[in-house]
């Protein structure tokens, strides 16, 4: 056929248009991914042990990328923005204090510093059966106090001189500020989370936030669109006007000079970065700043990051802060490659070590190289000179805008992110990816044999050049820690609270209660928990259904939970906590 055949003129009952129509099992996935049914659940087994009846019950995969499971990814980016959302304007500290002590709880601190008292007095006159006896008695007035509730450990334990091994030394470097970044400010850090309350003329007050975009430095001219402060499009640095849907945008104008050394190594130690700027900007302002943002790659493919910070700090001050923020990295030299990776050095069993392929002759072990350091670390990254920061007022339209744009590829993995659509941008990953395979990642990665020096605690299962780290893959791009950040007293809550106020408001809303809604089931005589018993189910077990009559059966059930959760929706006029009325399918799940 010379002709594009469309699916009205395909023969009826040929093969071409038997394959054209939908798959059912497709459609399944699909339909049980609009109503959020895990299409890849985890089966458990569950067991009562008082009646011996069992149950298979499908537990979601809990997947935060799109292309594992779409109903689990989309219900965590939920869960993120409404831990977001919840955290970023509060007017009041989101983590009380502790509580005093009990008068019991005061009574064991009192015995056990007795005790360490006999102890100390047992240990200088050399009765070293008392101070056995000692520790006996401190190990258990510790699980005393521990199960009284108090929270972390009384004292450390104590160890005998014989059994001590302390190892090596620590290697202590200079920390003393490098010359060609300024100085910063440092206050005493006061103990509050929440920022600065502003009073207008007319007595109304107001407590805005701030939104922060922290990028890193240029590794060489990027074609891009740029326009001048006015709006109007200017020339990239190719002189040329980019559309938006330029096949070269993201991409280095001359490739071989693009630094992409560089770009690995800061992709690499960017998380290391990141922490120094939030201490040094809490220091510089003088309060423990409170902030929750996202990781991920820029269209040059380098990272940058999305903050919301509670509060509002001088931008002045945040742009001085980023000059002056850096990381050095302590490592040994790894500008060159002493070996290639299609011919590394061996591994010799007998010497334990790692040998020359040629010579025969032990690399450098990771300490000796360490030994000869001079004072210049071997790689130093900083931050670009943009730093973007904005004011946001609670409840305005930029707050659900801004949330929205830090979680915007957060189901994605970081390749996904701005996928490339042309051979410039596939080139451009494809070399970045490269270099990234080479690149060290920690003290123990196997890439230091490429440069000629035995990683630590080395050991003959290392294969140089295919480092089992995530930094090294290429779904990564070097973006290899956790993709959002939140700080401890952001909102007061793990994600485990914030799920749990979401099942708590729809439990409510329904007229369910908390007892009611347990899976454990309560024995009638004894008003008591009947015991049960977990345990992982295989899919080819035979009490397990397939795979299609769960999800039919999951989404049956989702229909009518929602149809019941909508009914009372509309009786009460509510929404989910932390959500907007239009976002309640995040209590479903």
């Amino acid at each position: 056929m010379t002709e594009t055949t469309t699916l009205h003129e395909l023969r009826p009952g040929s093969r071409a248009a038997r394959m054209a129509l939908p798959r059912a099992i497709d459609a399944l996935k699909q339909l049980a991914t609009e109503y959020g049914v895990c299409t890849r659940p985890v089966l458990l087994r569950r067991t009562d042990l008082a009646t011996g009846q069992t149950e298979v019950i499908d537990l979601p995969c809990g997947a935060t990328r799109d292309d594992k499971c779409p109903a689990c990814a989309k219900r965590a980016k939920r869960l993120r923005q409404v831990q977001i959302r919840e955290g970023w304007h509060r007017s009041d500290e989101p983590t009380p204090g502790p509580e005093p002590a009990t008068d019991a709880q005061r009574a064991l601190i009192e015995l056990r510093a007795h005790y360490e008292l006999g102890r100390a007095q047992a240990e200088l006159a050399s009765q070293w059966d008392q101070v056995a006896d000692l520790e006996q008695a401190i190990a258990e007035v510790e699980e005393v106090i521990a199960a009284e509730g108090l929270r972390g450990r009384i004292a450390p334990p104590h160890h005998n001189d014989d059994q001590s091994d302390e190892g090596p030394a620590r290697r202590i470097r200079s920390t003393r500020r490098r010359q060609d970044v300024p100085d910063l400010p440092r206050r005493r850090v006061e103990p509050r989370t929440v920022g600065r309350v502003y009073a207008a003329p007319d007595g109304a007050t107001f407590q805005p936030s701030m939104w922060l975009t922290l990028t890193l430095d240029s590794y060489g001219p990027i074609h891009g669109v740029r326009r001048a402060s006015s709006g109007k499009a200017i020339p990239c640095v190719c002189r040329r006007l980019h559309a938006d849907d330029d096949p070269v945008i993201g991409t280095p104008v001359d490739p071989a000079a693009y630094d992409y050394r560089r770009a690995a190594w800061d992709a690499v130690h960017f998380p290391r970065l990141l922490d120094r700027f939030w201490q040094n900007l809490r220091r510089a302002e003088g309060w423990n700043i409170q902030y929750a943002g996202c990781v991920e790659p820029q269209r040059r493919l380098a990272p940058h990051a999305h903050f919301a910070i509670r509060g509002t700090i001088p931008r002045a001050l945040l742009a001085k802060v980023a000059r002056a923020t850096y990381h050095q990295v302590w490592w040994p030299p790894a500008d060159k490659l002493a070996y290639r990776p299609d011919n590394p050095p061996a591994w010799n069993a007998d010497r334990g070590a790692w040998v020359d392929p040629d010579t025969g002759l032990p690399l450098a072990t990771w300490a000796d190289v360490l030994d000869t350091l001079d004072d210049e670390p071997a790689h130093v990254i900083a931050f670009g000179e943009q730093v973007k920061a904005k004011g946001v007022i609670a409840g305005s339209r930029d707050t659900d805008r801004t949330i929205g744009y830090i979680t915007k590829y957060l189901t994605k993995s970081v390749a996904d992110c701005h996928a490339g659509i042309t051979d410039a941008q596939r080139a451009h990953a494809d070399r970045l990816w490269r270099q990234l395979r080479v690149t060290p990642c920690s003290d123990r990665c196997a890439n230091w044999l490429l440069y000629g020096v035995q990683p630590k605690n080395a050991q003959g299962k290392l294969r140089p050049g295919n480092c089992k780290g995530k930094v090294h893959q290429r779904s990564t791009l070097g973006i290899g820690g956790r993709r959002i950040l939140i700080s401890r007293d952001w909102s007061g809550k793990t994600l485990a609270d914030h799920r749990a106020d979401a099942h708590a408001w729809v439990k409510a809303l329904l007229g369910i209660s908390a007892d009611s809604a347990t899976a454990d089931p309560v024995d009638a005589a004894s008003d008591e928990r009947a015991p049960v018993a977990w345990e992982i189910a295989r899919p080819d077990d035979p009490d397990v259904p397939p795979v299609e009559h769960r999800l039919l059966r999951a989404v049956a059930q989702r229909v009518q939970r929602r149809q019941q959760l909508d009914a009372a929706r509309q009786r009460a006029g509510t929404g989910p906590p932390g959500l907007a009325p239009a976002g309640g399918g995040a209590a479903h799940g």
